[in-house]
């Protein structure tokens, strides 16, 4: 186990009754470092989690949170984790100073570093103005705060947070991403979601999850790379389909083209190119020189389907 490492998986399987919730998955993650794990629902990224978070036993492989066996020495493991589960389970019938309060006591704080870091962690998460406020009374919002400042009472060295936006409207989710984002550093935070823009910009890196596996870990931006290879561009222009279909078969840097009939005397152009270049500059001055009219001119954007689409196809088409 290396110092730099909080979080090891090697060869981890859980099945449940003769279903493979998660199969012989293996990653780890650096202190400090914001991670996503990234799938549709029944992906395995909430067994995942419950593993780490010493809620689950495994049915194999190995588990460890800062050099912890999760198993082995799950009272220590416990003491460095912050956890919240997916459905947030709050005392609703509790105030919000109150409640953190009561969960710092039941972490092991002891009663003047509890009211300190009740303080501490409502100004970290936004909650001081709502502080005497009944938990059942708040918004969503609010309560996804509430349960981010529970997982952090405790000052844990890593934190896991299961689909934290989920149920959140856009002002919401943008808040607690930010909040997200500014706990990288100084903890380490694993993060479950299914929305793509979401691990964008909140994560450093993403383990992608489907069925049970790991199919890809990277960061989002060298995933993007790996999906721009095969991206298209999206031109409507109006000039003559033979004109149109001549051009893109002469230009070198065009893998494949498709050209179909758009509203008017407008044609969809859908130009895919070769080694992920990003034709647009090309395609406008093209545009320009030979007089056409052009009124739309797009690089397609990728969503998680075609990440699994393209990270699964080579094990697809080996069988």
């Amino acid at each position: 186990m290396s110092d730099d490492l909080m979080i090891e998986v090697a060869g981890l399987t859980k099945r449940y009754a003769g279903n493979t919730a998660v199969s012989d998955i293996s990653f780890t993650v650096r202190r400090g470092e914001i991670v996503g794990l990234l799938g549709p629902n029944g992906a395995g990224k909430s067994t995942t989690m419950r593993i780490l978070s010493c809620y689950l036993p495994a049915t194999s492989g190995t588990v460890r949170v800062a050099g912890l066996d999760v198993f082995a020495q799950s009272d220590e493991v416990r003491r460095r984790i912050g956890y919240m589960p997916e459905n947030n389970p709050l005392h609703l019938d509790m105030r919000v100073r109150e409640y953190l309060k009561f969960r710092a006591r039941l972490k092991g704080l002891d009663r003047q570093k509890s009211r300190q870091r009740a303080d501490v962690v409502m100004e970290q998460c936004g909650l001081t103005e709502v502080g005497r406020r009944i938990i059942g009374q708040l918004s969503k919002g609010y309560r996804q705060r509430v349960g981010l400042a529970d997982a952090l009472v405790h000052e844990p060295e890593l934190i896991i947070l299961d689909e934290p936006t989920i149920g959140l409207d856009p002002n919401q989710i943008r808040s607690v991403r930010q909040l997200i984002k500014g706990l990288g550093g100084k903890h380490t935070v694993l993060i479950s979601t299914h929305i793509l823009p979401e691990a964008e910009i909140t994560c450093h890196r993403v383990v992608i999850m489907f069925d049970g596996r790991i199919l890809a870990a990277d960061t989002p931006e060298n995933l993007q790379k790996l999906m721009s290879s095969h991206s298209q561009v999206i031109a409507e222009i109006a000039a003559p389909a033979e004109e149109l279909q001549e051009c893109w078969a002469q230009m070198a840097e065009i893998e494949q083209f498709d050209v179909s009939p758009g509203e008017g005397e407008y044609f969809r152009c859908a130009l895919t190119p070769r080694d992920g270049l990003d034709l647009r500059s090309q395609i406008f001055s093209l545009a320009r020189e030979r007089g056409w009219s052009l009124r739309e001119l797009t690089r397609s954007r990728h969503t998680l389907e075609d990440i699994y689409v393209q990270v699964t196809r080579p094990g697809e088409e080996e069988s």
